[in-house]
């Protein structure tokens, strides 16, 4: 049996900085970048929402959508966020099911 993958992109805030990353726990990974565990770009740059992912059969197929995107224009980037986030809310609410915070 093979795990999920998924591709996010993270905010840190409308039309912001972007990061796109990809792993196999969404949630855990997601809640690491919220709570500065890792050095790193998202650290630097606050950048802790999720305004966008992808579920894919498997993490391979979850690196070549990571490559593709990183490949592509921000303003595709920017369109995957509108199509399913207009209102550029933290979706890591959504996925966990806990309270918003702000």
């Amino acid at each position: 049996m093979t795990k999920q993958g998924y591709v996010y992109i993270l905010f840190n805030k409308r039309n912001g900085t972007l990061y796109t990353g990809v792993t196999s726990d969404l949630i855990k990974r997601i809640y690491e970048h919220k709570n500065k565990l890792a050095d790193g770009f998202t650290k630097k740059y606050s950048v802790d929402k999720l305004g966008y992912y992808e579920v894919t059969d498997n993490i391979e197929s979850a690196i070549m959508r990571e490559k593709q995107l990183k490949a592509g224009r921000r303003i595709n980037k920017l369109k995957l966020i509108e199509s399913i986030n207009p209102e550029w809310k933290d979706l890591y609410y959504n996925i966990t099911g806990l309270p918003r915070s702000n």
